[in-house]
Order: C-alpha cells, then structure tokens, then sequence
C-alpha cells in the first residue's frame, strides 16, 4: 500500500460552482439554497454525490431511499454536504430484452451526472445486479472519491419446510413441472414464500456475487456484501460509509488508487472462493477497462482455476445468503484466502486498510455454510475458460454449478437457431433429442438477443426430464442468472451474430466439452467450418435507431467485457464550462 493522502484544506472541485461572489457563483447557490440550505453549508466542505437506483420498477433496489437517508447523516456528522440524486435503475427482473441491455447505459448516466455536477465525492447505493456495475464503471471513468453500499440480499425463502432461493427455486420448480414432478398449484403456492423481503437475490446469484466483488475490490467497507436488507446492521453499513466519504475526499482517494490489478486478481479468487455468478466474468472485465487494467479471460483461469469454493449456498450448494451473513460473511471468506496465500494482503481498500488488516480477526461461525480448505463444496472452483475452435475467444462454465460426469462428454449437436426456435421446439415430443445430446442456442450474444439476456442455462425437454435427467451440456452465446445451475457453457466468442463459429454448427455435429483441460471442439474439419463460415448470411437486422442502434453499433464482445468501444478508459473530472 503506497497511497499518500493529499494535504487538507484545500480548494474542492464543487467551489468551481460555489467558492465565490461573481454572478454565477451568486446563482448556483441561490438556487441550492431553495431547498432550505444554510448557507454556511457552502464554505469548502465536501460536497458529496449519493447516486441512488432506488426505483419501484426495480424491487431489489426499491428499499434504497431509506439507504440513503442514512448515509445522509453519515455525511452531514463528517461534516460533508450530501446532495442525492437518481440514476438509471437497471432492474433485472423486469427490464426487457434484459439488463444487461442497459448497464452501459446507466454507466453513462452516471459519468456524465458526476462530471457535470459540483460534486467533490460520490456514494453509489446499488442492489440488483446490473446497477452493481454500472455504478462502479462510471464512477472510474470520472475517478472522484468513490465508495459503495449494496442494498442487501432477501431474507430466506420457505416453503413448506424447506429453503427457497430466489432463482434457484424458480429454475427447479419450473423443470419439476414439466417431468410431472410438481403441481401447477403448488407452483402458484410457492410463488408467495419467493421474494418475502426487500433486496436482492438470496442466493449466490449475480447480485450477490457483484456485492462479494466490490468488497474484494476494495470498493466497500469490509462486511457490506452480506447484511440482509432488512437487518439494522445494513442501515449502521450506511451510516458509516457517509461518514468514510467525506475522510475520502479530504485524503483524495480514488478509484483509480483501489482498483489495481492486485485488487482485480482478489476478485476473482474470491468469485472462485464464494462460487460466485459467471456474470462477474463480464463485468469485472468491463470494469477494469474503465481503469487502464489489462485483465483478460486468461487472467481468470489464471487466478481462479486452483481456488476451492468454500462458501456452501445456492446455486452451488444448500444454504442462503442470510445463513452466510450469520457464518461471517465475506470477511472470513477473504480471511481464509489470505490464509492460504491466494489474497493480495497489501491491496488499499476505501477504509484506508489494506485487504489484510480489514479481515486478520474475522472469525467463521458456521463452517459448514463456509467450509474449511480442506473440506470445499468443490476443489476447483472460480470459472473454466473454455477455447477450442467452437470458441476462439473463449467461453466461460461454472463448474461449482456443474454435473461432474458431464465435464468430460462428446455428443450430438441439437441447434436452436435462435430463442424463438428454442421455445417452438423444445416441447415437441417429436424432438430428436436424448440426454447424450449438446444443446445449441444461436443469436443470444451482446448483438444477437440483442443485450445478452439470461438464457443460456435453457430448460430441458420434458422427454428428457421425465425420465429424471436433471441436467445436460448447453452452449450458448448468452448469459445464464447466477441464481441458475447446469453443466452450462455461456458467452462463447465471437457470438454467433458476429459470424463466430457458433453460427454454423449444425443438427447431427459433435461437439466435445473437455472441462479439465479447458477444450471446447467442434468435431467438424477446419475446411468444411471455412466453407459453412463463408456461406453463411448474418440474419440479425440492426435496429433503425435509438439506444438500441447505439448498442448494436459500438457494444464490444462478451471476452473484453461488452462495454460500448467509445466507452473504456477514464476520462476524468475535470470541471467543465460554466453554462453561463
């Protein structure tokens, strides 16, 4: 750790706007001052940014307002000025065609809302997954004092006795009734014991994992991945990180002094470590762009592949996110990485700690919710890079999620052309399909779907699943939720829409997955892939214009991280004209 704070006091950015008596300093006070401002609140104190997603279109994020207040209080006992305003809200459960579509989007919003505005410092209140990133890739891009504060997991689903995971459950229960396994009412039933709380997923899903990977980054106070939404402790975690903020700006602590490659290989052991959602994969990538870190798919085989998942909870395991935080958290799952000389001890963190000295007294309450090294739910966990000529820019599998006796397997190809043709067909009894076969999903990637929406983990014909086979090989160039589980494999690059090989493969071609050693073949000659590859005629028509146009045109592929191209790097903070 080799951060030197910055001398304090000194003249802050947001007394462009308001450290003067020229006209336009007169009227951008004046106007704050409509609000009830005192006006000694405009002396040179920090004024502090809180970038909230709260919105009621985004139930994981809809409890946020209250987040807010909290830090508030935070900020004003520091003795900072807290200004809050709203953002983009990328809510995963009800954005259509995904998300994912929208991350980029909400990334700008929020660059150009901090650049724009007298702000010295920003706290950045997210929840549901794409808000995770989406934040945290704007903030670099400006790189003003920045610190996190995640809303909080669901408490536990119950139904009739046994834990619901949300996804999780959904996924199953869905599979259970197309094999005659469940009823439609029970269904329904189990509906109102899915999401009983304010937050996010209970699960390891992708909201949880992204919260695990702030805190690994550095980016949070150690603890906040955890805390359900609900428990008091989540609103103290506010409080606190208002008070952080405005010691951050004095110091001028950055997100570019935090967010180093060391911080970035912690990350990804503890995705390994907690067998965290392969979306981290795409986002952290997206996110080290936004700084200047080179970090590649390679990086997280690298790093992740000999990383034991030791935290036992949906997808992967058994237990829930409220378990986890009563086990300790993500402080014993760093701990133990430390531990094991897998963790980056020196890394600076938002605390002004380093990733060590923030986790050396954490204790495990409950070692079978974090399971000792010796004893994981799996010996290598993180996220399996696959290349072969399937995938030349790779693909990645969760193999904590994963059917161990599929890992090594070769069957036939069942293609579906797109998600229309999967929906039209997998239901036929009529389907030339068994549960040796690999199922193919087409026209999902970042342009294809377009946004690359969550389907990859697609459920299994009910010819298959009523003979109990619950999982088969799935190759996409889509996304799967983190909540989900299968022998999946997912982004594989290039996607199909950008005449990736995936394209071509065919009814009746064999395909060869080969976990341990990383391959993924298309057993097809090198001259008849040219031949296909050069006939093939793209079908995806690009949208006339709008945001989906912007999209189609400038989103990068899912192996650099799908950010738009115009988008990576930082372009700092400096104050731009007066309007005036």
């Amino acid at each position: 750790m080799t951060f030197q704070p910055a001398a304090w006091p000194r003249k802050l950015r947001s007394q462009e706007w308001f450290g003067g008596d020229s006209r336009d300093h007169i009227y951008h006070r004046s106007w704050m001052k409509n609000q009830g401002l005192p006006a000694d609140l405009f002396d040179g104190r920090p004024v502090i940014g809180i970038c909230n997603t709260w919105s009621q279109l985004t139930p994981c994020n809809a409890h946020l307002r209250d987040l807010a207040e909290r830090v508030k209080h935070g900020i004003y006992e520091a003795g900072g000025l807290p200004l809050e305003f709203p953002v983009f809200s990328t809510g995963e459960s009800a954005l259509r065609p995904t998300a994912m579509m929208y991350r980029n989007l909400a990334a700008m919003d929020v660059e150009e809302a901090l650049r724009a505005n007298p702000l010295d410092g920003v706290v950045l209140l997210c929840g549901c997954d794409k808000t995770t990133p989406a934040l945290l890739m704007g903030a670099a891009s400006v790189d003003l004092p920045a610190i996190m504060v995640s809303g909080g997991p669901m408490m536990n689903g119950w139904f009739r006795g046994e834990r619901v995971g949300s996804g999780t459950a959904l996924w199953q229960m869905s599979e259970d009734i197309k094999a005659g396994k469940m009823t439609r009412e029970d269904f329904l039933d189990a509906e109102q014991a899915m999401s009983r709380s304010p937050g996010s997923c209970n699960t390891m899903g992708t909201a949880s994992s992204m919260a695990s990977m702030v805190e690994a980054l550095g980016m949070a106070l150690s603890g906040n991945a955890a805390i359900p939404a609900v428990d008091s402790r989540r609103r103290v975690m506010s409080h606190v990180t208002g008070r952080r903020i405005v010691q951050m700006v004095k110091d001028d602590l950055k997100p570019s002094d935090v967010l180093t490659r060391e911080a970035f290989q912690n990350a990804i052991r503890t995705n390994g470590a907690i067998g965290g959602s392969t979306n981290a994969v795409i986002h952290l990538m997206a996110i080290a762009g936004r700084v200047g870190i080179d970090l590649t798919l390679d990086d997280w085989d690298t790093f992740g592949r000999d990383v034991p998942t030791i935290v036992n909870l949906m997808p992967s395991g058994k237990y829930l996110m409220e378990e986890f935080f009563y086990a300790g958290g993500l402080p014993v799952v760093i701990k133990r990485l430390g531990e094991a000389g897998l963790l980056n001890n020196d890394a600076l963190t938002v605390s002004g700690d380093t990733a060590w000295d923030q986790v050396k007294d954490a204790v495990n309450y409950n070692e079978d919710v974090i399971r000792p090294a010796g004893e994981p739910l799996a010996k290598q966990g993180g996220i399996a890079v696959l290349r072969g000529n399937l995938a030349p820019k790779g693909a990645v599998l969760k193999p904590s999620a994963a059917s161990p006796h599929l890992l090594t397997h070769r069957g036939r190809a069942v293609v579906f052309e797109d998600i229309d043709d999967y929906k039209a067909r997998i239901n036929d009894d009529d389907l030339d399909i068994d549960e040796t076969c690999v199922m193919v999903l087409k026209m999902c990637g970042p342009r294809g779907y377009p946004g690359m929406s969550e389907v990859g983990n697609m459920g299994l014909p009910p010819k298959v699943l009523k003979k109990g086979i619950t999982d088969m090989v799935r190759i996409s160039d889509a996304r799967m939720s983190g909540t989900a589980y299968g022998t999946v494999i997912l982004h594989t690059s290039p996607e199909a829409a950008a005449g990736g090989p995936l394209a071509i493969v065919q009814n009746g071609d064999m395909i060869e997955l080969d976990m341990p050693n990383r391959r993924l073949h298309l057993d097809v000659p090198d001259d008849e892939i040219a031949r296909r590859l050069a006939a093939w005629e793209n079908p995806v028509v690009p949208p006339a214009s709008g945001y989906a146009r912007l999209f189609h045109d400038h989103v990068q592929g899912a192996d650099t991280g799908a950010d738009f191209d115009f988008l990576v790097g930082c372009r700092g903070n400096a104050v731009p004209r007066d309007s005036h």
